[in-house]
């Protein structure tokens, strides 16, 4: 008896999950080690800080444009012409991760709050944003509450890892 088999739908190599995971942790992480970086002179004036927000959001949209394009690029079908596009769009997570610290900057620079020590408050929110991807992602995993909560507590290191690595730097 032969047996038939419908054809298997090719997944998406982009979910959305994997696609805000990864937009997200290293929107994150970006935004720290660039705010890391533009802060090592100690340039706080309100300019500074709007040029700071600035080049952090210069620098998302260079890095998701470069990533999206390697993914085309290692992923090519000449048959699907839209691929670029496509793989060009799924990294909007990752320019979306750093507008929070963009706002921070911005905020600062626009006289909303002191412009002295802003990072920290960049870094504090940065590893927050970490922590929670880790924990929603284990969750999303089925794993369990305790293990979601040290899963997000690793991811969350990782971020303070950049803060850490800020202090030596100046």
């Amino acid at each position: 008896m032969a047996h038939t088999t419908a054809p298997v739908p090719e997944r998406s190599a982009h979910d959305t999950r994997s696609l805000l995971l990864f937009g997200g942790v290293y929107g994150a992480v970006l935004a720290s080690a660039m705010v890391a970086a533009l802060s090592t002179y100690g340039h706080t004036s309100p300019a500074s800080r709007r040029y700071d927000a600035l080049w952090l959001l210069v620098t998302a949209f260079a890095s998701a444009l470069a990533h999206g394009y390697a993914h085309y690029i290692a992923e090519r079908h000449p048959q699907r012409r839209w691929e670029a596009l496509r793989a060009l769009t799924d990294e909007w997570p990752l320019v979306v991760a750093v507008l929070p610290t963009v706002l921070i900057l911005a905020g600062a620079g626009w006289g909303w709050w002191p412009t002295q020590d802003v990072e920290y408050a960049a870094f504090a929110l940065n590893i927050a944003m970490l922590f929670a991807l880790g924990l929603v992602t284990a969750r999303w995993a089925g794993r369990r509450w305790r293990v979601a909560v040290g899963i997000g507590a690793g991811d969350a290191l990782l971020g303070l890892v950049v803060v850490v690595a800020n202090a030596i730097i100046k």
